[in-house]
């Protein structure tokens, strides 16, 4: 699990250098509908307001329910595009960075709590949302990069 941790980790750490190296954060990237500002931001919400946030609370509560998030339909809601960009990746650096201490700091039987999703049958682990969001991260690691 440390390997798993370690990954998540340094998946965002490349993330945010590879947005801060983006000659022009508000160019739209080619390949891509966003530019590198809107992927920062997305990516920021995705993994505090969904993956981050499930993980919290698979950890806090006996098998809560989760809504579906619609990334487009948020973005569109609440981008703002004078939104500080270093501000933007210091909160997903911070959000992934606490999720892991908690992760390290818990019995290894944490990781197999277990949440549920509105839309999916069947239940979800922490680690599964800890996978989902380093997958996440991952997606636009690459699309930035």
């Amino acid at each position: 699990m440390e390997e798993l941790l370690e990954q998540y980790e340094e998946s965002a750490r490349e993330f945010c250098r590879a947005v801060k190296a983006v000659s022009n954060p508000l160019v739209k990237i080619e390949g891509s509908e966003w530019n590198a500002h809107q992927l920062a931001v997305h990516t920021r919400d995705v993994e505090t307001l969904v993956y981050g946030l499930r993980l919290r609370r698979t950890l806090e509560e006996n098998d809560p329910l989760f809504t579906n998030f619609d990334g487009d339909a948020w973005m569109a809601e609440h981008y703002d595009p004078n939104e500080p960009l270093a501000s933007v990746l210091d909160e997903l650096l911070a959000s992934v960075l606490a999720n892991a201490a908690r992760l390290r700091n818990l019995p290894p039987e944490a990781w197999t709590r277990t949440s549920r999703h509105e839309a999916y049958s069947g239940s979800f682990t922490a680690q599964t949302w800890l996978e989902r969001s380093l997958a996440h991260i991952e997606e636009h690691l690459k699309t930035v990069s």
